[in-house]
């Protein structure tokens, strides 16, 4: 028979709180020797002039590497910048072609259709025109015509036409001053 009445009931939370305080007892100088042991100040300077010149090598390499990076990168936005460019380039040089030839045929029509016309009906429109263009005209009709041209219009626009004309035939026109 087993005598009960010496014996008294623990807790089972009383049970569970000691067991956790073993446990934490028990880990303490675990947790301690994890820590990391702290540098002793004389030797700290030397050993950390010794790192660096060990790593001194690997980071300029590193530091290259990065900047031939970032320039590859440049480079390619360059180039494909410039190839946008060529094509753009082309598309104009095209363009501008087509305007030239069409320019010309026009400018050959339009001398037809003046050559055709009497120097009275054609002085008036000429007066209305760019006096560039008007020049232009006038300088490819036949120089009896021409003349007829200047004659019917009216003298100042006559006159500004002549010496648009008569700068184009100048051999010095297009020179700088010397």
């Amino acid at each position: 028979m087993i005598d009960r009445s010496s014996s008294f009931i623990v807790p089972k939370s009383l049970v569970r709180k000691l067991l956790l305080l073993a446990g934490v007892v028990l880990l303490v100088p675990q947790v301690s020797a994890q820590e990391p042991q702290v540098a002793s100040t004389t030797s700290s300077s030397s050993e950390i002039q010794q790192f660096c010149t060990n790593i001194a090598d690997a980071a300029r390499d590193q530091r290259y590497l990065l900047q031939k990076q970032e320039l590859e990168k440049l480079q390619a936005d360059v180039d494909s910048r410039i190839a946008v460019l060529e094509d753009r380039r082309a598309e104009y040089e095209d363009w501008l072609t087509r305007r030239n030839d069409f320019l010309v045929s026009a400018q050959a029509g339009l001398v037809e259709i003046f050559k055709t016309m009497k120097a009275d009906a054609a002085a008036p429109q000429l007066e209305e025109m760019n006096l560039e263009i008007a020049a232009a005209i006038i300088m490819k009709l036949p120089a009896r015509q021409s003349g007829l041209v200047l004659s019917e219009m009216d003298p100042l626009k006559a006159g500004m036409i002549a010496t648009i004309i008569s700068s184009a035939s100048d051999p010095t026109t297009s020179k700088e001053p010397t």
